[in-house]
This record gives C-alpha cells, sequence and structure tokens, in this order.
C-alpha cells in the first residue's frame, strides 16, 4: 500500500479542532493489527441509552457485509432503553467477502454486545479499507476488552485517526448552539479521500449530538442534509461498497431539537464541513474545486451537469495543470444528459466571465483566467438558460498524486 507521508495542502489550517464532549458518548481507540502495523486501527463509540440513531448508506449494488448488517438493524430497533454502539475498523473494507463478511460481522458485534452488555441489535460497525480480502474478525475480538478500558469521552480525536486509510489527516466538526437558552451540541468525524461518489466512498462519517429528537424525525432530516452535503462532493466519480453516515442523538441536553431551524442549520453545517474536509483530502489534490450550475430545467438537471463537470477526468486534469480550458466544461455540459442549448451557455470561472450565448466572451483574456487558475480554492459557475433549476457539488483536482496512490494500494 502506498505510504501518506504529507499532508493534503488543502487541509483546514490548525489541525484537529478541539471538539466538545458530547454527553452520553465516549470513544475508544486501539491497534489490533488488521492490516497496519504501529497505528491504532479500530474505533469504538459508546452511546447512552435512550438515544435515537439515524443512518444513511452506499446504494452500491456491492454492499460490503457491515452495510448490509447496519441497514438491516437500524429498521428493527425495538429497545431503546439499552445503549448503542459504532465498531469501525481501517485496513480492510469487509466487502466482496461472501459468508465470511457476515460471520466477520456477527463475530465482532456480539463481542461488542457482550463487553458493553447491549443487545447486538443496537451494535453498528463499518470496515474501510481493502477490498475482497476476509477480516481478520478474531484480531478485533482480541482487543475488545481494551477498547472498554479506553472508552473515554475526550477521545474523539483518537477515534478519527484510528479510522483513516489514505487519509492525510482526520477530519472533524463541530457547533454550539442555544434553544430557548439551553445549549445543545454537535460534534463529528469522518474519513475518506479515494473511491468518493457517494449515493446515498470508503467515506465514514459519525456525527454525535445532545439533542432530544424521535428516530424517525433524526431519520428523515438526516436524510434530507445528505442530499445537499455528501452527495454532492466527489473525488473520483467511483462509489465506495461501503459509505455509512451514522448519526446519534443521546437526548442528554434534555433540549427538544425536532423541527428546530437553528438545529438543523447546525447539523447542515457540520455535515457540509466534513464534506469539503473529505474533498479538501481528495488523493493527490490540490485545488478545492465549487461547481455552480444555474439556469436549468429543473435541480436534477443542474445536478446531472454539475457532476458530468465535477467528474470530467479532462476538467479536473487541466484545473490540476492551471489551464483555464474552458471547452472542457462545454464538453461536459454535453455529455451529461440534461438537457442543454448550446447558444445560451454562459461560463464563468470566479467572476470572470469566460463565455456567453454559446460563444467566448468578447471581454474575455485567457491571461485572467490563467491568473485565477492558479488559486487554490475555484469557483466553475455554468449557467445554462433554461430555467430555475440549480445545484452546487465539490470537487478537487486529479493529479499524478492520485495515480501514485491508487496504483500500489494493495501492494
Amino acid at each position: 500500500m502506498a505510504t501518506i507521508t504529507k499532508t493534503s495542502p488543502l487541509a483546514p489550517a490548525g489541525g484537529f479542532p478541539s471538539l466538545p464532549a458530547i454527553n452520553g458518548v465516549e470513544f475508544a481507540a486501539v491497534e489490533a493489527g488488521v492490516r497496519y502495523q504501529g497505528r491504532k486501527d479500530v474505533m469504538l463509540a459508546r452511546i447512552a441509552a435512550g438515544s435515537s440513531v439515524a443512518g444513511v448508506f452506499t446504494r452500491s449494488s456491492t454492499r460490503a457485509a457491515p452495510v448490509l448488517d447496519c441497514q438491516s438493524k437500524l429498521g428493527r430497533v425495538s429497545d431503546q432503553t439499552k445503549g448503542f454502539a459504532f465498531l469501525v475498523n481501517s485496513g480492510n473494507a469487509n466487502a466482496f467477502t461472501g459468508k465470511n463478511g457476515q460471520q466477520a460481522v456477527e463475530a465482532t458485534t456480539s463481542s461488542v454486545s457482550r463487553t458493553l452488555g447491549i443487545p447486538s441489535d443496537h451494535v453498528y460497525s463499518a470496515s474501510t479499507g481493502v477490498i475482497g480480502e476476509p477480516l481478520p474478525a478474531e484480531r478485533i475480538v482480541a482487543v475488545m476488552e481494551a477498547l472498554f478500558a479506553e472508552l473515554d469521552p475526550e477521545n474523539i480525536e483518537g477515534a478519527a485517526h484510528a479510522i483513516m486509510t489514505t487519509d492525510t489527516f482526520p477530519k472533524g466538526s463541530s457547533r454550539e448552539i442555544e434553544i430557548d437558552g439551553q445549549p445543545v451540541k454537535i460534534s463529528g468525524i469522518a474519513k475518506g479521500s479515494g473511491m468518493i461518489a457517494p449515493d446515498m466512498a470508503t467515506m465514514l462519517v459519525y456525527i454525535f449530538t445532545d439533542g432530544q429528537i424521535g428516530t424517525a424525525q433524526l431519520q428523515e432530516l438526516v436524510s434530507g442534509l445528505n442530499d445537499r452535503t455528501f452527495n454532492c462532493i466527489t473525488v473520483d466519480s467511483d462509489t465506495s461498497t461501503s459509505d455509512t453516515l451514522l448519526v446519534a442523538a443521546t437526548g442528554k441536553s434534555g433540549v427538544a431539537v425536532d423541527e428546530n431551524e437553528a438545529f438543523s442549520q447546525a447539523l447542515h453545517e457540520v455535515m457540509l464541513d466534513l464534506a469539503h474536509q473529505v474533498v479538501r483530502d481528495g488523493e493527490g489534490a490540490t485545488k478545492f474545486v465549487e461547481v455552480k450550475v444555474s439556469g436549468a430545467s429543473t435541480d436534477k438537471d443542474a445536478h446531472k451537469v454539475a457532476l458530468a463537470i465535477a467528474n470530467s477526468p479532462l476538467v479536473k486534469t487541466a484545473i490540476a495543470g492551471e489551464d483555464p480550458n474552458w471547452g472542457r466544461i462545454v464538453m461536459a455540459v454535453g455529455k451529461s444528459g440534461a438537457e442543454a442549448d448550446r447558444d445560451r451557455l454562459t461560463i464563468r470561472f470566479g467572476d470572470i466571465l469566460v463565455a456567453e450565448n454559446g460563444w467566448v466572451s468578447p471581454g474575455y483574456k485567457e491571461e485572467d483566467a490563467a491568473a485565477y487558475m492558479k488559486q487554490e480554492e475555484l469557483l466553475i459557475g455554468t449557467d445554462l438558460g433554461l430555467g430555475d433549476g440549480a445545484a452546487t457539488v465539490w470537487t478537487c483536482d486529479l493529479t499524478h498524486g492520485y495515480i501514485e496512490i491508487n496504483a500500489d494500494y494493495r501492494s
């Protein structure tokens, strides 16, 4: 496997943020030797009884065993008076592993169940790493007592490190708000760097709040916000077998947050921040790119066009080379499958008007666009001139670093 030694140039300044502890949640991270040596590769989060848990998962047809298990369990929680747990390992995706995959899930989740004294249906697991190799579940089971001993409400940063694979930095985000004068906290962590085109990437996201909200309401909120955050990012157009987003609300603040706009906005901000960090850590990335599409016949068409631009290898390599090759934007619009009219198309790089009315803008200067493309953060704006549909997605450039990381990922 390629050794990642250099932090992404797009990483947030200041390193991992200080995240507030969430009442009712404890974290542990230990070294199990699943694949890596000399680093923590398993994390456990223990969640208080009475919590609500919601999730969104990859829609890949080759979903990993832990994903299928989580999806099944979320639909049959019968006793919220018992606690919950999230168990995550890195180094092995436990995907395309046949019966061994489900047996490994059962072994590890049953071990958590016995150790924490909670129902096995309340243990949600995830695995990330190499596909097609049996998960050495016995190594995870062997460190369960060590995980139990390490549980600490302040150890969320350790958990963020333990779930990394090709990530160059751990990802965390938080918000603290007041509702009727009472504080409510949200803290979340994520991992993801390559195989990122969520369809809900080797992407895993875990978010915790002490807000009080029912399971059905939390699920509806998380599903809606997911469509505006994690389903609007792409690194390489490849949807993982393992994408998992889980949100737990302990209710320990005693503050009801269902149908509260301030809470919804704060949760949206945490999810979007984590989504952006995944893009900023895209394998080999040197540019963070926002693609805004407007004037489409529908929002769905706008999303198609935005993803066509963001996923185009020709567009992404031009960005890597700091080449304002706007013809590739035209190409991507045309191939998207959305309704488009060549002669109504408008393209902008940042504030620079590049093309309008189906032709290069009279005032466009190549040297201005070339200078703009040297920035680390870029905006590509496209208006189709057909209606009110709009969408925004976020991506990164495609560099030789991506090839280096992925060419020997299993070596």
